[in-house]
């Protein structure tokens, strides 16, 4: 097995001397050529699990092997084989040059300069970059930052990549390239990649596997087909004919709802029966449409964070 996380524990002290567990005995394991989507709600813990994995935090049990090195028993051998790309922090140099970033990376990693320079432009070649290598990081677009911060963390070729939020903030184009590039990497190239996001319909997108973490303990997992067809039916529009009251609103969003309209929201329920007490609450409001969907990421994301967050997924018109 590529990555092995074995019962990760991290607690932290607040400012009041209270102890919080951020997470609570983790365990989960990638293999080579697998996508994973490690999701959660903020404050869940996730970031505290990447960073423990790309060994920045130190964990308080538990521990991480990268193809059987283990983190705490032989760091060096474990990182070798990792990189990684972290939202919100400082993964390039923004007055250096691409070039002159592959060369600095490369160095930490054991590499010759020349050997960062050829691979270094190898990488952004395959980004469509090559003529970018020369400008300073801040010259560049958001979204060739993210595919520059890529190449640098590939520049050592490791085993494992960590990606946290690689797609935030994109415009499409650059989105689409990134969410390509990452299913080359896995699927053609063998390498293991670890992907957290808050973008559904991006783990949707990549992921080969799915797991939730919610409040430092891990809620669902298992093959991304499995999962969305554990929630298929259980998922449903309603279309109003008008906009609800504020009290009936209120007693919709009670029972889970998550609008997407001033008159249409969408419900993931546990029974079928369930339907009736949402039109009882939007009394006297009418309900013109009761759709069943398919389930996508986003409806098994919310059913168990219950966060609303944006669905894009197919209909079935309920018989």
């Amino acid at each position: 097995m590529l990555l092995e996380v074995d019962g990760l524990v991290k607690r932290y002290r607040t400012k009041d001397r209270q102890v919080v567990e951020a997470v609570k005995g983790i365990r989960f394991s990638l293999a080579a050529g697998t996508i994973l989507a490690f999701l959660g709600p903020n404050g869940a813990g996730k970031t505290t699990t990447i960073k423990m994995i790309a060994g920045l935090v130190r964990p308080d049990d538990g521990d991480v092997a990268v193809e059987g090195h283990s983190l705490s028993a032989a760091s060096g051998q474990a990182l070798r084989r990792l990189g990684a790309v972290l939202e919100g922090s400082r993964n390039l140099y923004w007055r250096l040059t691409p070039l002159e970033n592959f060369e600095y990376w490369g160095g930490i990693r054991g590499l010759s300069r020349k050997m960062a320079r050829e691979r270094g432009r190898e990488l952004m070649r395959e980004f469509g970059l090559e003529d970018k290598i020369g400008s300073t990081v801040q010259q560049l677009s958001r979204g060739m930052q993210q595919q520059v911060a890529i190449c640098a963390a590939l520049i050592h070729s490791p085993a494992l990549l960590l990606l946290d939020e690689p797609t935030l903030g994109l415009d499409l184009d650059a989105s689409d390239r990134i969410q390509e590039y990452v299913q080359r990497l896995a699927h053609e190239r063998g390498m293991g990649i670890l992907l957290t996001t808050h973008q559904m319909e991006v783990a949707q997108t990549l992921a080969d596997r799915i797991s939730i973490i919610q409040s430092g303990v891990l809620t669902l997992e298992g093959l991304k087909e499995d999962v969305l067809a554990r929630f298929t039916g259980s998922s449903y529009v309603f279309e109003l004919a008008e906009a609800p009251s504020a009290g009936a609103r209120q007693l919709a969003d009670q029972l889970g709802a998550a609008w997407t309209g001033e008159q249409e929201f969408r419900v993931v329920l546990d029974r079928p029966t369930d339907v009736y007490d949402i039109m009882r609450a939007l009394e006297p409001c009418p309900v013109v449409r009761v759709m069943r969907e398919t389930a996508d990421l986003a409806t098994v994301f919310r059913a168990h964070t219950r966060q609303s967050v944006p669905v894009q997924s197919g209909r079935e018109a309920m018989a």
